[in-house]
C-alpha cells in the first residue's frame, strides 16, 4: 500500500476523557511531532466503560464520549492543524451485560429465532433445545429468587424481556418458556451456546460475515469514512472472526483507500496472509526491541531462580493452553466437536479430545485456511508425538479442519486464537517469571535475548515486507508499561544480585509460592516508586491470572490475605523497603538509558511508530487498568515548552528527557520523511563495541546504548569508535556537530542515545 505514515499517538477516549478533552491537546500533540491520532473506540459502549470494547450499539458515536458533535468537532480541530485521525473498531462482538441497552440482543432474548437478529448472534440453538443460554444466577435452582415486574423478568439487578403470550404463573413458570434460559454462572465454561469474546460472558460474538450483519454494524463507520471525519481504521480482534480475509476486503472498500491496521499477534516468523491492510499494531516490533536490551549472560541464573518447574516453557505453554481447552473454553471446543460429529446427539469423547488437545499443540493464534494449512499438520503431528492413543480421532478432525469451507474448520480457526491468548498471555504469562519483561502481548518468553546482528537482519525484513506496519512499546494491552520492563530487563545484567535480593526478602516474608513472588518482586522493582494500592491490585490480578493459588472464579481468601501482606511489606517493614529501594536504585541508571535506547529505536524503526498516551515520559505502568490512569498532558506540554526553549533536562523522574527524545523523533519523521527511505546497520569498533545499537535509515542516525551496567563496568566507551560516514551530521538531541569515523564516549556524552540528522 501507498505510503500513508509519520506516526501515531494513541488516546483512551472515555467517559472521563471525552472526545472534548482530547481536542484541547492537540496543539500539544501537533507541536509533540505527531502525525495521526489513534482513538479508542467510540462507537456507544455499556455506560461507564472505560475501554470501549462492549458496544451495545453501532449506530452512534457514544454520548458518554462526547457523541457525535464532538467527534466533528475533534475531526476539524485536527485536521486544521494537519493531523490525520484514526479509530479503533470492534467487529468481533457486542456487549450484552445489559440486556435492555442492546437492541438486536434484546429483541433476541424476547423473540428467539424468529428474532430478526437472530442471525446477528452466533448462537447454537439446536445445543440449548432452541434457547440462548445466560449464566448469571448463582446456582442453576436461583430461579426461585427470579421475580416479575413492569413486564420483564428479574433476578436482582439483571432485567430480561418475557415474550408475548408466556406471561402467567410463577416467575419460574414464565423463565421456563423464555427463548433463553438462565443458568449459574458455572455453566459457562461447558454449557454456553453463544460465542463470548475469550471467556467473558457479557461479550457475545457477532456474525459480521453475514452481509445484513457487516452493513448494519458498520453503516456509522461507513458514514466517518464518506464524510472525511477518519482516516485510517484499527480493527481490534480480527483473528475471530469467520472469515477475516473477506472481512477486511470489505471494510477496505468501506474506507475507500483509507489505511486500515489489524490487532494481530504473528508468533515467530510468522506471516500477515494477503490482505489490504497496512499491517499489525506492532507487538512483533515491542518483542524485538525490547530483546536487544537484554544481557543474555544473565539468562542460567535467572533461569534457575524461576525454578525447574518454570524452566520448560513449551511444556508450559500446552499444558496452560489445554487446561483453558478443558476449562474456561471447553463450550468452544464442544461446539466444535458437535460440528465434527453429530449436532443432535452430541460430540464424542475421542472428538472433544482430539480437538482440545489439537488446539493446545497449534503453534500460532490462528491459521488462516488454506494459507495456514502447514500450521494445522504441524499441530497434527505434535499431538500424534505425545498421544499416539489419538490417532484416529485426530486423522478424521484434521482431514476436516483442513477443509476452509467447512464450519467447523471455520469454527476452529476462531476458537484456536481465543485459547493461545488465555493459555499463554493471561496465564503462563504469570507463571513463567525468570524475566517478566519478557512475558509481553506478542512475544516469545523462550527467546531470552537478541544478538545485535540479528536485531539488524529482523529490521532489514520489516523493512522490506512491512514498512507501514505500526511499531510500539506500550499499549492498553500492555501487562506492563515500557519503562517498567526496561528496568526489569536491566536485572538480567545483576543475576547475582537479584538472587541476593529474593533470599533477603523471602526471609522476611514470603507465602510459599516462589515463582509468583519473584515475579511480583520484579514488577514492584520495573515501577517503583509505586503506590501501595497499585501494587495491591497489580498482585492480586497477577496471581488470579495465574491461578495457582488462586483464581477468578474459586478465588481463596486466606492467600489472597497472605499475598496481599507480602506487597504491604515493602512498604511497613524496614528491612524489606530497604531491600527494594536498594535493588531499584542499582537498576534506576540502567533502566533509563534503556528506556531511552528502546525509544529512540522504536521511533526511528521501520514502520509507522505509535506513541501510547502519557509514554512521551516515564510509562512505568501495570497491568489494566493501572495502563488507563489520567495522563499528564499539561505537565508534559510544560516540559516540552522548556525544551523547545532550549533546555537539555537531566535525567531524573520527570521524564523530560524522554519528551526531548520523542519530540525530536517523531518531528524528524514527519517534516523530514525522505530521511527515513532505507535500512543500514552500523557497526562500532572497538573493545565496547557490544554495547551499542546504531543504524542508518537514509539520512537519519538512530545511536543507542546497551547493556549500560556490564560498559560502566569495563570503564565506558574508551576508545570504541563509529563511523558516520564523509557528511557532518547534528545531534538533534544536545546540538551536537560529529562527522567521520568519531568516539561513542563522544557522541554519548550527554546522553545515552543520540539522534544524528545530516547537514
Amino acid at each position: 500500500m501507498a505510503v500513508v505514515s509519520t506516526s501515531s499517538y494513541r488516546l483512551q477516549i472515555s467517559p472521563d476523557f471525552t472526545l472534548r478533552d482530547a481536542a484541547q491537546i492537540l496543539g500539544y500533540l501537533r507541536r509533540l511531532g505527531v502525525g495521526w491520532v489513534y482513538l479508542s473506540p467510540l462507537l456507544e459502549a455499556e455506560p461507564g466503560s472505560a475501554h470501549g470494547y462492549d458496544v451495545v450499539d453501532h449506530s452512534r458515536v457514544d454520548a458518554a464520549r462526547g457523541g457525535p458533535d464532538a467527534l466533528l468537532a475533534f475531526s476539524d480541530a485536527a485536521h486544521r492543524r494537519g493531523l490525520r485521525v484514526l479509530v479503533d473498531i470492534v467487529p468481533n462482538h457486542m456487549g450484552i451485560a445489559t440486556p435492555a441497552l442492546n437492541s438486536w440482543w434484546w429483541d433476541v432474548l424476547g423473540s428467539g429465532q424468529e428474532s430478526p437478529f437472530a442471525d446477528h448472534f452466533d448462537i447454537d440453538w439446536a445445543a440449548g433445545g432452541g434457547r440462548v443460554r445466560i449464566p448469571v444466577l448463582g446456582h442453576d435452582d436461583d430461579t426461585a429468587e427470579l421475580s416479575v415486574e413492569d413486564g420483564e423478568l428479574r433476578y436482582y439487578e439483571h432485567r430480561f424481556p418475557i415474550a408475548a403470550g408466556t406471561e402467567g404463573g410463577t416467575p419460574a413458570e414464565v423463565h421456563d418458556r423464555q427463548h433463553y434460559e438462565l443458568v449459574s454462572w458455572r455453566r459457562a465454561d461447558h454449557d454456553l451456546n453463544y460465542r463470548r469474546f475469550f471467556a467473558v460472558n457479557t461479550l457475545a460474538g457477532i456474525r459480521v460475515e453475514d452481509d445484513g450483519v457487516f452493513d448494519a454494524s458498520h453503516a456509522e463507520i461507513g458514514r466517518w469514512m464518506r464524510e472525511g471525519l477518519v482516516d485510517g481504521l484499527r480493527v481490534d480482534h480480527p483473528d475471530g472472526l469467520a472469515h477475516p480475509g473477506r472481512y477486511l476486503e470489505r471494510l477496505a472498500a468501506l474506507a475507500e483507500g483509507r489505511p486500515v491496521w489489524v490487532e494481530k499477534i504473528l508468533e515467530g516468523d510468522e506471516r500477515i496472509p494477503d490482505w489490504p491492510v497496512s499491517g499489525t499494531t506492532g507487538y512483533d516490533a515491542l518483542a524485538l526491541i525490547d530483546r536487544v536490551f537484554v544481557d543474555p549472560a544473565g539468562a542460567d541464573t535467572l533461569t534457575e531462580l524461576a525454578g525447574d518447574a518454570e524452566t520448560n516453557w513449551a511444556a508450559l505453554v500446552h499444558d496452560r493452553k489445554r487446561a483453558v481447552a478443558d476449562g474456561i473454553l471447553n463450550s468452544e471446543v464442544r461446539r466444535i466437536a458437535r460440528l465434527l460429529d453429530d449436532a443432535e446427539t452430541g460430540a464424542q469423547d475421542a472428538t472433544i479430545d482430539a480437538v482440545a488437545e489439537l488446539a493446545a499443540c497449534f503453534p500460532v493464534y490462528r491459521s488462516y485456511l488454506p494459507f495456514g494449512i502447514d500450521q494445522l499438520h504441524a499441530a497434527r503431528d505434535a499431538v500424534l508425538a505425545s498421544r499416539p492413543d489419538l490417532a484416529d480421532a485426530l486423522a478424521r478432525v484434521v482431514q476436516r479442519l483442513a477443509d476452509p469451507a467447512d464450519p467447523a474448520a471455520v469454527r476452529f480457526q476462531q476458537t484456536s486464537g481465543m485459547i493461545m491468548a488465555k493459555g499463554v498471555e493471561d496465564n503462563a504469562f504469570y507463571r513463567y517469571t525468570r524475566l517478566i519483561s519478557l512475558t509481553e502481548v506478542g512475544a516469545e518468553p523462550a527467546e531470552f535475548a537478541v544478538p545485535v546482528a540479528e536485531f539488524h537482519e529482523r529490521q532489514l525484513d520489516r523493512q522490506e515486507r512491512l514498512p507501514e506496519s505500526m511499531t510500539t512499546l506500550s499499549t492498553h494491552d500492555t501487562k506492563r508499561g515500557e519503562d517498567t520492563r526496561a528496568r526489569v530487563s536491566a536485572l538480567a545484567e545483576l543475576p547475582d544480585a537479584w538472587a541476593r535480593f529474593l533470599r533477603e526478602v523471602a526471609a522476611r516474608a514470603s507465602i510459599g509460592d516462589a515463582s509468583l513472588e519473584d515475579g511480583l518482586w520484579q514488577a514492584a522493582v520495573g515501577a517503583w516508586p509505586i503506590s501501595r494500592e497499585r501494587l495491591r491490585e497489580y498482585a492480586l490480578k497477577a496471581a488470579r491470572e495465574a491461578g495457582t493459588g488462586t483464581s477468578w472464579t474459586d478465588g481463596d481468601h486466606e492467600f489472597e490475605e497472605r499475598l496481599l501482606s507480602l506487597v504491604d511489606a515493602a512498604y511497613d517493614d524496614d528491612i524489606v523497603r530497604g531491600e527494594v529501594e536498594a535493588i531499584s536504585a542499582r537498576v534506576d541508571a540502567a533502566g533509563a538509558s534503556n528506556s531511552l535506547g528502546a525509544k529512540l529505536v522504536q521511533l526511528l524503526s521501520p514502520g509507522m511508530p505509535d506513541v501510547y498516551q502519557g509514554s512521551e515520559r516515564w510509562e512505568q505502568s501495570l497491568v489494566d487498568p493501572d495502563n488507563r490512569r489520567p495522563v499528564g498532558f499539561d505537565a508534559a506540554d510544560a516540559l516540552l515548552a522548556r525544551i523547545d526553549d532550549g533546555w537539555l533536562p537531566d535525567i531524573d523522574s520527570s521524564g523530560a528527557v524522554k519528551v526531548l527524545v520523542t519530540s525530536r523523533a517523531l518531528r524528524l519523521r514527519r517534516d523530514r520523511p525522505e530521511l527515513f527511505t532505507t535500512y543500514r546497520p552500523l557497526v562500532a569498533t572497538g573493545a565496547q563495541a557490544d554495547h551499542v545499537i546504531a543504524f542508518d535509515r537514509g539520512g537519519a542516525i538512530a545511536i543507542a546504548t546497551r547493556l549500560p551496567i556490564g560498559l560502566a563496568a569495563a570503564g565506558g566507551w574508551q576508545d570504541t569508535t563509529i563511523d558516520l560516514g564523509g557528511q557532518r551530521m547534528r545531534d538533534e538531541l544536545t546540538g551536537a556537530e560529529h562527522t567521520g569515523t568519531t568516539r561513542l564516549a563522544t557522541i554519548l556524552e550527554h546522553y545515552p542515545v543520540a539522534l544524528l540528522v545530516e547537514l
